[in-house]
């Protein structure tokens, strides 16, 4: 269990998602499942929006693996020793400079999978020590252990809303 010190309280919406067990194993497993969900959807679906206002599901899938290049970037950081402070994320920004609606949807599948074998790879090989480092980034600590949680986490709540939303 990660203690609410560990991170800020807004991602603790992520880090409670995460079910008990051994982070990296839920990481891999994840990557599985997803992998499995993202492929069962076809590319002229994957344009889908839900509301006028709202992201096409290659938008959700480009924000997520965005957020992950993220979060295990920041795990990275902090796992490494460094201590320079890192700046916030605008997923707005992001997703408006990102073009996901003009690349094949099997692109950013395939990306998931590759970023998330990265993750795995971080986090998998950690030194034990490195899990209990903390860093500052938007402003606020977080240790690495939070930021693995975060990674799970995000991606459950996202695939509940390309669940319950987007009808995936």
């Amino acid at each position: 269990m990660i203690d609410r010190s560990e991170a800020p309280e807004y991602y603790f919406n992520y880090i409670d998602l995460v079910p008990p067990g051994d982070i990296c194993a839920l990481i891999d497993s994840q990557r599985r499942q997803v992998d499995d969900l993202l492929r069962s959807v076809a590319d002229e679906r994957s344009r889908f929006r839900y509301a006028p206002d709202k992201w096409s599901i290659r938008e959700v899938l480009g924000h997520v693996n965005d957020a992950e290049r993220l979060f295990t970037f920041r795990a990275y950081w902090f796992a490494r020793g460094f201590d320079a402070p890192l700046p916030s994320f605008d997923q707005t920004i992001a997703a408006q400079h990102a073009g996901a609606d003009e690349r094949p949807w099997l692109t950013h599948v395939e990306e998931f999978h590759a970023i998330r074998s990265s993750t795995l790879d971080l986090f998998r090989y950690l030194p034990p020590d490195a899990w209990r480092r903390t860093g500052i980034a938007s402003g606020y600590s977080f240790t690495v252990r939070a930021l693995a949680h975060i990674v799970v986490g995000h991606v459950i709540h996202h695939v509940t809303i390309l669940k319950q939303r987007y009808g995936v």
